[in-house]
């Protein structure tokens, strides 16, 4: 969001459309009307715990999470923050056992600029 020069909600989920921000600390409602064609969803995990959805996120429901597409689902992390986890992996927990079925197994994690790197993700 400051590459962005946007406002950012510090917990909370924004939506920024065509580089202006729509919506600033989301709810579910709000998601669901807004996650139309070409909608995606960037998220990074939580501290040292590694949830990515689940803890803290409840406006990311299963129902918003199915309207986006779990292939439009980018994760964002330092490697510091990976390294942090001692390989554990990062942790999905939407309520809906056949979502985080779908969400889990091995994601690309946006690392930095033009890096990535392939980190294992479960339910």
């Amino acid at each position: 969001m400051a590459a962005l020069g946007l406002p950012k909600s510090l917990l909370g989920v924004d939506v920024v459309r065509g580089g202006s921000l729509i919506a600033a600390d989301a709810d579910e409602e709000a998601l669901l009307a807004l996650s139309g064609p070409g909608a995606i969803l960037v998220v990074t995990p939580v501290g040292g715990q590694g949830f990515v959805l689940g803890r803290g996120n409840q406006q990311l429901s299963a129902r918003v999470l199915r309207a986006i597409g779990p292939e439009r689902l980018y994760i964002v992390a330092t490697a510091a923050k990976l390294a942090a986890l001692a390989g554990r992996p990062l942790l999905v927990d939407t309520g809906d056992p056949e979502l985080d079925a779908a969400l889990a197994g091995y994601r690309r994690v946006v690392t930095g600029y033009h890096h990535e790197t392939v980190y294992r993700v479960a339910a």
